[in-house]
Order: structure tokens, then C-alpha cells, then sequence
């Protein structure tokens, strides 16, 4: 049976299109569809179980991308050549989907649910990030599956002064802007992008030139919801209810938790048992034979909770810790903290506390970048690190997960704007932080920590970075909302924003929010980042205490960098045959010597810790590409001993012959005795034939010339 294909086809503005099909592939998933632009197409899949699992309160939605190999005409690299586990770029995308899909499922929806998309042809110049979050509301949008989209997901840069949708590939090395922005139709629902020290003003620009293009995006799959006849949802029922037990709990319990919200304890621990007390006096106050259901006593307490909280900010402008609104908290900081790092340093802000590292290395330290869509090199690596044990928890440690490999992500775009130029910088710089303490924002944390870290290895970035996370809290009904400038984690929870802003005192470089209400406007927007901009200036200035511009230099346990730019075909002669030139310089000297070739020449980078080691090699390196010239003198070594002379290195890698009427004033007959393989001897180039290049070599004419002797005699 031929399958019933249903397309529909997105215009952008320059003509561009994206066509969604249904209906020929994956037809058992519940939904499933395949997006294309150019030639890059994504199927996208999802599934959802029809009951939810027993004692379930949320949501199980897992969000898989996965780039195939093959869609690039690629074989994958490894030992297994298939692919596996998702890289990090792909756990970002999948990311950047999840974000934009999981605030938009029903509250009371608990079926797991699982969607999948795959890359199945690649377009260099069409990438596919961009397509990924519309590929998987569209498999929504033709299943049955309750939602509240659909929404869409587009790229926007700022290129040439213009924004552009889902730019070409090859264009985005000219942005100065690059957001990805989701919505649904009426709403923004997630921003993440990286910026070059941009305004507030063009960044609220961009996200209106997205939204309008995704508006389009949004129209196209409810008309295809109309056409595969999937405007009916199911049908499911996850929750068990009972009002009159929450309103008993709500007159018993409110005013209580209302007073703890109120009684401003910083401590979130002993703030948490305050609260959690309140709660186990009620079920302590229960005959034994009660009949009341605990788990829905924990659901509408911690609803409880979560209402005292906001409305205490909303009335009284009044925070859990007894700060204000826009109060940002205590923050100290230290450099140089471990003696044997290249660079470190400690950020603390409240309960949230980074332990942040810098170590230099070589180009060979490069970390390789082998994917289906990248291949290339990275030379700045930012690793972030969240134990159990800096929020009090026991928790096994078994690799970061998708939150550390997206709040790392996060603080790398961040930094990596005002890292100095390749060309400035030899050196391949890996960043560390660790998480010690956490109580909101520990990402904000990273980039502090991993700027003063930065400065104090003395890397020369052309601004300090600080950086904040804002929230909001709001009330639809009395059209109340406040926001909040550094965030606690409790008010990450119970709050309807987590905007995440970084920069310098120029500009935005980097941001990621997620919206958790409806009708957000532009004007709370511009008051958001306002006030984070008021936030990021008051830390940077707490930082600038500590350390205001880089060190002049390095530690003494790093390793220093020397550059020589040779000609383009004298970086065989450094190498040397099987690389064994380059290797002897490095084990006769002790430095790390990595030779590239680009823009046409050689570029010779030489490491060493120790000044001798990097004396040594240079001075080598150096005796390798020199120029012989007429009428210098050298200290040679000889090679080898012929009946006619002896041929001499005079140079690294340059021979000359030594005839034997050279070597001395007095007339010798054979070289037997003469000059042994490996004696040092100083010559004097005296012709290098203009045909052949070849060198010749004298030794009499440094030597004293007895009387009666003339040059040619």
C-alpha cells in the first residue's frame, strides 16, 4: 500500500524554504516526521507510553538528538565505527529542544514520553540545530499526544548589521549576534546564544525578528494538525485529586509557611527544615487510623510552599533570604589559591561557591572534534563539575551529565568571546571549574571564577566577564510581577524565569532563558535585562577587587612560548626525515617543539617551562632556517671523509664540502690522519655555486698564513 504523504512548506523571507513531510516514515511512532532545508533533513519521532507509571508526579520526557554519520557520507572514528554515546554538541541540541518542548505538556500529564531525531542528510551550509526543536513539534503536532504548542525553534545572527533567520553556515563567522530562540505562537519560551559584547537593545531586536519568523513556523503545523486529522487529543487521566483535603491544608498550613518565607533565614538547609517541620507537625497530629493520602498531604504542602514565597516577594518585595528584589548577595573572592596551577581562583556568592583552574598547553593538547557535521580542532576546553557534595546530597560520581555538559557550554560561550586572537595565543587553555557549594547559579559562578582564574595565569583576555541569573515572579490574575537579580535555587523552583546573562562592562557576550509562564512582554524583557546589566556591573566591581586586569606574566610553572615563522618550504628541513630532526631537538633540549603550516608559511611554536630548554631549542630551530651567508664563520662538525675532503655541517642540516686544499696552508696528499668523522672545526664559507646551491668550505683561511704564502699559492 502506497503511503499517504502529507507536506507542508515554510517560506522565510529570502525565499528560502522548509518543507515538513509526513506520513512515509517511522508510521508506528505515535508521530513522526521528516524537516527539510537544502539537503539537510531530520526525522523526528516520539512515543508516549498510554498510562502513566505508578507513583509518577511528573513528567518523563527524555529528548534525543543524534547526528548519523552517513548524512555527511562519513564513517565514524573509534575502535567500533558506529555511532555512540551522543557527544556533547549533540546532548546541546538535544537541550535546546527539551528546554523549548517541557514547559508546554500539560501539568498533570505523566506518561513518559520519548522523542528521537535523527540527522539523516547533511548540509554544510544548513545547520541543524536550528530545525531541531520545529522537526519535534511537528511530530507532535501529528500525533495525539497532549500539547500545548506547537511552537518552533530558529537561529538569528546579526550579520553585517542585519538579522537574519537560520543564516547560511558560512555566514555566522561574521555575526556578532547568534541566538537560538524558541516560541510558541503568542509566546518566547527559551533564548541561548553568545554575543560580542553586544547592547540590551539588540538582543531584545533579534528575539522580535525571531519570533516573527517563528510565528510562520507555528501557523504551518497547525494547518498540518488540520490535514492527518489530529486535532482530537487523547484522552488520559495521571492525577488523583481531592480538593477538599487541599483547602484544609491550605487555611491549616499557609499562614505558617507564610512566616517561615518571612522569617528570612539565609541558611537554605535550616530554611528547608523550617519548612518541612510544618509539614511533618500536620501528619503528626493524625490519629493513627487517619485515612488521608501522605503523597497528596507532600503535593499540596509543597504547593503551599511555593505560594507563601512568591506572594511574600509580590507583597511585601520581600525575598527568602531578606533581600530585595534587585539586591545582589555577599560575594568574596581569591586568586592564585593552588600554588602548582597555572592559574586559579575562588568565586563564593552566598551559598554557591566555584573552585575554578587554568592549565596551558601545546597545540597537542588540542581537543579533536569528530562529528558528522564538525571536524576540526578546539583549543579552548571548559569542563564544569557539580558533585553531590556542594548541595549536601550523596550522589554516585560517574561523569557529567547533560545539566553540567549544558551549564559548562554556558559559561564557554561567555569567556571564549575575549579570549585574545589565535595569532596572540599559542597556547591551548583548559578551563575547570568545580562546584563546592551550590545554592542558584552556579554557571554565573563559573564564568566569574573562570575570568579571575584566567587573569591570574596571566592569559591576556581583552575584559573581565561577570555574570548573573535573573528570575521573575508573577501573578496573572493581579497582573503583579517582580524580578529578581541573583537568584536562589528555591527561586530557580517556585520562580516562572531563569535568565542567565554574562558580559562585560562594554556588552552582553553570552545568555540562556527559560520562560515558565505565558504572555511574557517585551517590556519586562528590557526591565530583565536592565537590571541584570545594574547586577553584572556591581559583581564585576566586587571581582575588580580581587584582580581588575591580567598579570603581567605568567607563573614561573608554566610554560613559555616562543613562535618563529619560517618559510613555507623550510618546515620539512625542521622536521626532518620520519620527524626525527624535531625529535632530537625536543629530547636534546627538553621543550615540546609543534610546527603548522598556514597562511602559506611555517609557524615553529616551541614550550618549555625551563629558560635553557627554550634557549636550546630555539637556537636550533634558528641554526635550521638561517640563511648561510658568504663570509661567515662556523663551528662545524664532520660528517664524513672523502679522498678529495671532508664534508662538514656547518648548519643544522646544511653540509659543505671542505676540499682538501682548504684545510691547511701546507700541501697535503691524502686525508688519512688529517680530520677525524665528529671533530669540530671552525670554517669559513667562502662560494655556494649558483647552479647546484652547493656550499664550499675553508678552513686555512682563519688559520695563520706563513710568509711567502698567497691565497691561491
Amino acid at each position: 500500500m502506497l503511503p499517504n504523504v502529507i507536506t507542508k512548506t515554510i517560506e522565510l523571507a529570502d525565499g528560502r524554504k522548509i518543507t515538513i513531510e509526513t506520513g512515509k516514515l517511522a508510521k508506528q511512532a505515535d508521530g513522526s516526521v521528516v524537516v527539510r532545508m537544502g539537503d539537510t533533513m531530520l526525522l523526528a519521532t516520539v512515543v508516549a507510553n498510554q498510562e502513566a507509571r505508578e507513583g509518577i508526579d511528573f513528567l518523563p520526557l527524555s529528548v534525543d538528538y543524534q547526528e548519523k554519520f552517513a548524512a555527511a557520507g562519513k564513517i565514524p572514528g573509534g575502535f567500533l565505527r558506529r555511532e555512540g554515546r551522543l557527544s556533547d554538541h549533540e546532548i546541546l541540541v538535544s537541550r535546546l529542544v527539551d528546554r523549548a518542548l517541557r514547559p508546554l505538556f500539560p501539568d498533570d500529564y505523566h506518561a513518559e514520553t520519548q522523542v528521537n531525531i535523527f540527522l539523516i542528510s547533511a548540509d554544510q551550509n544548513v545547520l541543524p540545530d536550528s530545525l531541531a526543536a520545529l522537526a519535534a513539534s511537528s511530530a507532535l503536532a501529528v500525533s495525539d499526544i497532549p500539547f500545548n504548542g506547537p511552537i518552533s525553534e530558529v537561529r538569528v545572527a546579526k550579520i553585517d548589521g542585519q538579522y537574519l533567520v537560520n543564516p547560511p553556515a558560512d555566514q555566522l563567522s561574521k555575526a556578532t549576534l547568534d541566538l537560538i530562540v524558541a516560541a510558541s505562537y503568542d509566546d518566547i519560551t527559551m533564548v541561548e546564544g553568545e554575543m560580542n559584547e553586544v547592547s540590551e537593545e539588540e538582543v531584545l531586536e533579534a528575539l522580535k525578528t525571531a519570533h516573527e519568523a517563528i510565528k510562520l513556523q507555528v501557523q504551518a503545523q497547525r494547518e498540518l494538525t488540520e490535514l492527518v486529522g489530529k486535532t482530537q487529543k487523547r484522552v488520559y487521566s495521571h492525577e488523583v485529586n481531592d480538593s477538599v483535603l487541599k483547602e484544609q491544608l491550605y487555611l491549616l498550613l499557609y499562614e505558617k509557611a507564610y512566616a517561615v518565607a518571612k522569617s528570612t533565614i539565609i541558611n537554605k538547609h535550616e530554611r528547608s527544615e523550617a519548612f518541612k517541620a510544618i509539614k511533618q507537625a500536620y501528619i503528626d497530629s493524625l490519629p493513627e487510623d487517619h485515612t488521608i493520602d501522605l503523597a497528596l498531604v507532600s503535593k499540596y504542602y509543597h504547593d503551599i510552599e511555593k505560594d507563601a514565597a512568591r506572594n511574600l516577594v509580590l507583597n511585601e518585595g520581600v525575598r527568602l533570604d531578606g533581600r530585595k528584589p534587585d539586591q545582589i548577595r555577599p560575594i568574596w573572592s581569591e586568586i592564585d589559591y593552588l600554588p602548582s596551577a597555572h592559574g586559579s581562583a575562588i568565586f563564593t556568592r552566598g551559598e554557591t561557591q566555584s573552585l575554578t583552574t587554568v592549565t596551558l598547553g601545546t597545540k597537542l593538547d588540542e581537543q579533536m572534534i569528530d562529528s558528522a557535521m564538525l571536524s576540526g580542532f578546539n583549543k579552548f576546553i571548559l569542563h564544569y563539575n557539580f558533585p553531590g557534595f556542594s548541595t549536601g546530597e550523596v550522589k554516585p560520581n560517574r561523569g557529567p551529565g547533560r545539566r553540567e555538559v549544558g551549564h559548562g557550554n554556558l559559561a564557554h560561550r561567555a569567556l571564549k568571546k575575549v579570549l585574545p586572537p589565535d595569532e596572540e595565543n599559542p597556547y591551548t587553555l583548559r578551563v575547570v571549574s568545580d562546584i563546592l557549594e551550590s545554592n542558584g547559579s552556579s554557571s554565573m559562578a563559573t564564568v566569574c571564577a573562570g575570568t579571575l582564574a584566567l587573569m591570574d595565569a596571566g592569559i591576556k583576555i581583552k575584559a573581565p566577564v561577570s555574570g548573573i541569573a535573573m528570575g521573575m515572579i508573577s501573578d496573572s490574575k493581579t497582573k503583579k510581577y517582580a524580578i529578581l537579580s541573583d537568584i536562589l535555587g528555591d527561586e530557580d523552583h517556585l520562580g516562572d524565569m531563569d535568565f542567565k546573562v554574562t558580559g562585560t562592562a562594554k556588552g552582553i557576550t553570552a545568555c540562556q532563558m527559560d520562560i515558565k509562564v505565558d504572555g511574557l512582554s517585551y517590556e519586562v524583557l528590557a526591565q530583565a535585562l536592565a537590571q541584570a546589566k545594574q547586577g553584572r556591573l556591581h559583581i564585576l566591581g566586587e571581582m575588580n577587587k580581587t584582580l581588575a586586569e591580567p598579570k603581567p606574566d605568567l607563573k614561573p610553572n608554566a610554560p613559555r612560548s616562543v613562535t618563529v615563522k619560517i618559510d613555507r618550504d623550510q618546515i620539512g628541513a625542521v622536521i626532518g626525515p620520519g620527524g626525527k630532526v624535531v625529535q632530537d631537538i625536543q629530547k636534546e633540549s627538553g621543550a615540546t617543539v609543534v610546527i603548522e603550516e598556514r597562511d602559506n608559511a611555517g609557524y615553529v611554536n616551541i614550550f618549555a617551562v625551563d629558560k635553557v630548554a627554550m634557549e636550546k631549542a630555539l637556537r636550533r630551530v634558528k641554526g635550521i632556517v638561517a640563511i648561510p651567508t658568504i663570509g661567515d664563520v662556523y663551528e662545524g662538525k664532520v660528517k664524513s671523509i672523502m679522498p678529495f675532503g671532508a664534508f662538514v655541517e656547518f648548519m643544522p642540516g646544511k653540509d659543505g664540502l671542505l676540499h682538501i686544499s682548504e684545510i691547511k696552508w701546507e700541501r697535503l696528499e691524502k686525508m688519512e690522519g688529517v680530520l677525524e668523522v665528529g671533530e669540530e672545526v671552525k670554517v669559513k664559507l667562502v662560494d655556494v655555486d649558483k647552479k647546484t646551491g652547493k656550499y664550499r668550505l675553508s678552513r686555512k683561511v682563519l688559520l695563520p698564513k706563513p710568509e711567502g704564502k698567497t691565497a691561491n699559492s
